[in-house]
């Protein structure tokens, strides 16, 4: 901030609070200014050439004196940040090095007494960048936080309102843990009794919770789509990508777990509850001292409500919010209906006559702009893959697994660079046979513009045979 003679006062307390407290060391009328009352009233029409002149002092050297104070302020708490930085980054280097748990855990004590979440984040985000693979980074995630948990331990968790998705997160997290404790209490009879007959006593039971366990792919699934989304709008990517592959992880190891339960592989079984239940009460603490805490600090309010917006379209796991958040103000989709007529090159329709076209369509259409964002998906009833609004405008690489990313980069560039214009897939996804595809949308003249995804549950289609030339609504 330039300073100079015609500078308000309340713009300059308002930007660096501590002068407050500098002030009076100048002269002890500026001691005035502590009272909150007197300061309500004299900031908002008094300039630093009036307050020179209430302490006795020339305008010039008032301006000199704080601005000096303030580099002196602003440098030394950025010099000590990017300290703390460094030193939390070394300890990280010297575990990936294989170096001795208990001597980190010693040096981290010895050289700072309080790390945030928020520097835990900036530090992972720095090597990363730095060019540390995010696999390697999710290795020893567990062991980062481990090395840190002296200090996490002394932060509260945060506390937000009831309907905050933060405290919806919660909520769900608290219901996650019973279940566990339900799976834990089978796994203790399996480990006392390992034999057949326990199993199969117990293998409907142990069905059903998995099944029931299962549901937290909602939970990840409005992290990744609502949350991450956000963070990375604040230069936060690297720690939201990294918890993204954990969370596959553990998709992947609950399939695992199934396939052990319904072949009765009571070793497999045992071993896989063990693995399960420590992974996610493990993403649970980092939730809830690590990435609730960071987001807190991190995204405004505005931010928030995206994220609330586009809760509903994911849905939850095992719980509903308890009620509505009451700092909420969303604006209703009718408020923003535009009737205005679009023409087209075979026709005109309005803005709300396309949204209901592409939202009744038999399939579901994304589409990606010629810079990799997300520009648009249709909001179907019932779409195949899950979407929410806060997908918009994301990196198209960034709404994919790290470990799929590749392939979506291959698609991108041959269809930008001419050679390919069509790539398709089908999968079997919950009993339905699903057909994706992918077009590279050109102009007139061939220039890319896009990539559209389609994707359509051709189940039923699969079945048709003979030909129906007639009507038939029975």
């Amino acid at each position: 901030m330039k300073l100079n003679s015609k500078t308000k006062i309340g713009e300059v307390l308002e930007k660096y609070p501590y002068l407050v407290d500098f002030l009076p060391s100048l002269s002890p009328v500026y001691s005035k200014l502590k009272n909150p009352i007197l300061r309500k009233t004299l900031v908002k029409t008094a300039t630093l050439e009036m307050v020179a002149e209430m302490g006795d002092i020339k305008v010039n050297s008032l301006i000199y004196k704080l601005d000096s104070e303030i580099h002196n302020k602003e440098t030394g708490t950025t010099a000590n940040k990017e300290m703390k930085k460094e030193q939390l980054k070394e300890i990280i280097r010297d575990l990936h090095k294989g170096e001795d748990m208990e001597i980190l855990k010693q040096r981290f004590a010895d050289l700072i007494k309080d790390v945030s979440s928020s520097e835990i984040s900036a530090m992972e985000q720095s090597l990363i960048d730095e060019g540390m693979p995010e696999s390697e980074v999710k290795r020893l995630c567990d062991v980062h936080v481990e090395v840190f948990k002296q200090s996490l331990e002394k932060q509260k968790r945060p506390d937000t309102e009831p309907g905050h998705p933060v405290h919806t997160f919660m909520l769900e997290n608290r219901e996650s843990e019973k279940i566990l404790n339900q799976l834990n209490q089978v796994l203790k009879k399996l480990v006392d009794n390992p034999d057949k007959k326990t199993f199969e006593k117990h293998k409907n039971n142990l069905e059903k919770i998995v099944n029931k366990l299962s549901d937290i792919n909602i939970h990840y699934l409005r992290k990744e789509n609502q949350l991450f989304p956000l963070l990375e709008a604040h230069n936060i990517s690297g720690p939201p990508q990294v918890m993204w592959g954990i969370h596959d992880d553990i998709r992947a190891d609950i399939k695992k777990l199934k396939k052990a339960i319904s072949k009765e592989r009571t070793a497999d079984t045992i071993a896989n509850i063990k693995t399960i239940n420590q992974m996610i009460k493990d993403m649970i603490y980092k939730e809830e001292h690590i990435l609730f805490q960071m987001s807190l600090e991190t995204l405004s309010a505005k931010d928030w409500i995206k994220v609330k917006k586009g809760e509903e379209e994911i849905g939850y796991a095992w719980i509903k919010p308890e009620k509505d958040w009451s700092s909420l103000k969303i604006i209703s989709d009718e408020e923003h209906k535009i009737l205005r007529k679009i023409s087209l090159d075979t026709g005109s329709l309005s803005l709300h006559q396309v949204n209901l076209m592409l939202k009744h369509l038999p399939v579901d259409i994304s589409f990606v702009n010629d810079k990799d964002e997300v520009a648009y998906y249709s909001d179907t009833p019932e779409r195949i893959f899950p979407r929410s609004a806060g997908v918009i405008g994301r990196k198209v690489q960034k709404c994919h697994p790290p470990k799929s990313v590749h392939v979506v980069e291959k698609i991108l560039s041959e269809f930008k660079n001419g050679k390919k214009d069509v790539a398709e897939f089908w999968i079997q996804l919950g009993g339905k046979f699903i057909h994706i595809r992918y077009f590279a949308v050109r102009d007139k003249n061939g220039k890319y513009q896009g990539t559209l995804e389609v994707s359509q549950d051709i189940t039923e289609i699969k079945k048709l045979e003979g030909q129906r030339r007639l009507l038939d609504w029975s």
